[in-house]
């Protein structure tokens, strides 16, 4: 149970910075979808772009943040020269990527659809090669468990971002009505959507300042041996994660090529606003791994206590499933996050939340062909997930819009998850508590089910019986779990 108090505290320090830093993000929701018409397809803008720099980033850090993890705890290696390697490596081929777009500008622009708007891919180009860059000296802190340091660095960047944003957006806008002369020397009205970009870059470059410790004080060396056995272990993790990442952005970056309606970028907007408010299953999950990856790796964790893996599984299950059941109970509170516009897109939020649990789950499964260096098995368990992914995206969205989108992710990731469990129980069996986490679903889709068919027509009322039905669920898993918690036999 040490082992599980560890991964809790650290997860509640990363877990911590991912919720306060999401809430605060949350800020440039309605922010955006109030300043950006469903009309002018400004938000749709946003979340096509950052739907590449998602692609992107998986591409530009190749697999090197885990690949770090297991080779910087291996007893025969230093850790040192791993992150020196490591380190040269990811930099050279992300300035590489960023000489090569600006060279093409012009082809890549036209070829994404953003012909007009060039400089919208130049910015983000170098955004995310200086994020996949970043990546390297923030697995660096975790490895040294140092999560306060790395928490901070995140919420900063949150902060600056969302404090120009308003900037840009609210206040300089509201200024230049008065005073274009003076405000015009910083302010331009004719950029638009373009200065969330803009803004993102300029906070990503300076967060890099404040990892001076972790780029100097050490001899830079770059192992070639050394590094043909990480991309040898780490080539694999690259399909996963492009097929991962895919899961997660291909429906956005597809949308606007199969869609048939003539308002292609609005509706895609619609979509990426509303999904904005089921996220809250990113954050744990995201917070979880964060903690687990190193726990998991570490020189001092138990990898053949497999009794750890199946309680972290149980918990994790539990803690999303009330997540899940929470957003819905208060979707009626919470859509205010976006603007009425895009309200109509708000149905998809339990299937998006749904997907996000089953990620959640398989990311949990995905532990046993990393341990046992059988990477190639999460490429293949991906790679299956990605094509029903796309699969479905094609055959129904040009039928049904965005909530094809939202389905397809639902199957994908289930497809995945399923096949990483049945396949993992061969190779590096794990008793998961399954009856258990059966009974805790089929719960919380029994409440679910009486949110969506039983209402009074008044929301105090809903509200009342959501709260109500939500404490039922609580109750229970405090019963079931209450002789299991911390310090008593599990």
């Amino acid at each position: 149970m040490a082992g599980l108090k560890s991964l809790a505290k650290e997860t509640a320090i990363y877990g911590m910075s991912s919720i306060v830093g999401r809430f605060l993000n949350y800020l440039l929701v309605p922010l955006y979808t109030a300043k950006l018409s469903v009309e002018s397809g400004g938000y749709g803008v946003i979340t096509n772009i950052y739907s590449y720099v998602a692609l992107l980033l998986v591409l530009l850090t190749y697999g090197m943040e885990t690949s770090f993890f297991r080779f910087a705890n291996k007893k025969d290696e230093d850790p040192a020269r791993v992150y020196s390697s490591i380190l040269i490596s990811v930099g050279s081929t992300s300035l590489l990527f960023v000489l090569m777009v600006l060279a093409f500008l012009p082809q890549v622009s036209s070829f994404i659809g953003y012909s007009s708007h060039p400089e919208y891919v130049g910015v983000m180009a170098a955004c995310v090669a200086i994020d996949a860059f970043q990546t390297i000296p923030f697995a660096y802190l975790r490895y040294k468990k140092r999560p306060l340091k790395f928490a901070a660095l995140k919420l900063l960047f949150i902060v600056l971002n969302i404090a120009l944003n308003l900037a840009y957006f609210v206040l300089l806008p509201a200024l230049y009505k008065s005073y274009p002369g003076v405000v015009g020397k910083i302010y331009d009205p004719g950029v638009g959507v373009g200065y969330a970009f803009f803004i993102n870059l300029f906070c990503t470059a300076l967060i890099t300042l404040f990892f001076r410790k972790e780029l100097t004080g050490f001899k830079y060396v770059f192992d070639r041996r050394l590094m043909r056995r990480i991309l040898g272990y780490s080539w694999p993790i690259l399909v996963l994660g492009i097929a991962g990442i895919l899961n997660q952005t291909a429906d956005k970056i597809l949308f606007p090529f199969i869609y048939t309606g003539s308002d292609a970028t609005a509706q895609l907007g619609i979509y990426g606003a509303a999904s904005k408010v089921a996220m809250i299953m990113a954050v744990i999950t995201q917070a979880f791994r964060y903690a687990y990856e190193p726990f998991v790796f570490g020189k001092t964790a138990d990898r053949d206590n497999v009794a750890t893996q199946a309680q972290a599984m149980k918990f994790f299950i539990i803690f999303t499933l009330l997540a899940f059941l929470a957003v819905v109970a208060y979707i009626d509170v919470l859509k205010y996050i976006i603007a009425p516009g895009y309200w109509s897109g708000l149905r998809v939020v339990p299937i998006v939340m749904a997907a996000e649990i089953m990620m959640g789950v398989y990311f949990n499964l995905s532990f046993w062909y990393k341990l046992t260096d059988r990477t190639i098995w999460g490429a293949v368990f991906s790679g299956i997930g990605c094509a029903v992914l796309v699969a479905v995206n094609v055959a129904f969205v040009p039928r049904y819009g965005y909530m094809a989108c939202a389905w397809a992710g639902f199957a994908g990731y289930g497809t995945a998850m399923l096949l990483s469990y049945f396949v993992g129980q061969k190779y590096y069996p794990v008793a998961y508590p399954l009856k258990r986490i059966a009974g805790y679903v089929a719960l919380a889709a029994a409440i679910f089910a009486i949110y969506t068919f039983v209402g009074f027509g008044n929301i105090y009322a809903d509200l009342l019986l959501r709260t109500a039905l939500l404490c039922v669920f609580v109750a229970v898993v405090f019963k079931v779990e209450h002789f299991r918690l911390p310090g008593r036999r599990c």
